[in-house]
């Protein structure tokens, strides 16, 4: 289904999964995060390294870089963090298999299942061995 005016499809998000999905192009896992939502995406664009930026996924500084979100937008909790960093740490190994290799580029991230890099090494990793780079 394509938005007859933008020519956007739209990306169902399966709330009940927190998987990376690759089997349904446009249905991605939930992963309780757009982070991991974006890695999913990244996959089924075919993208063969991913570099996460941003991925600290825990509240040592605070709720969010940019403060607490207003409105209707949650803000999370540190069950929702250990939740989304068990997620996305659980899928380190079905991405390998896939073919896809993940450098943590948040040196103060709390994720465990990738190799944690600056950005500039994590850039110098992909350039040695750039396949398909997202």
């Amino acid at each position: 289904m394509r938005d007859g005016k933008w020519g956007i499809r739209p990306v169902k998000i399966d709330s009940n999964r927190d998987e990376i999905l690759v089997h349904k192009f446009g249905t991605i896992g939930s992963g309780g995060n757009s982070g991991f939502q974006a890695m999913n995406l990244a996959v089924q664009f075919g993208c063969r390294n991913i570099i996460l930026v941003g991925f600290d996924m825990h509240d040592r500084d605070g709720i969010h870089w940019h403060g607490k979100h207003d409105g209707n937008l949650r803000n999370p909790t540190r069950t929702s963090l250990a939740r989304w960093r068990g997620v996305i740490d659980a899928q380190a190994e079905p991405l390998r298999r896939m073919g896809v290799r993940v450098l943590n580029a948040s040196t103060i991230s709390a994720l465990t299942a990738y190799p944690k890099m600056t950005f500039a090494e994590a850039l110098a990793a992909v350039e040695e061995q750039p396949h398909v780079a997202c």
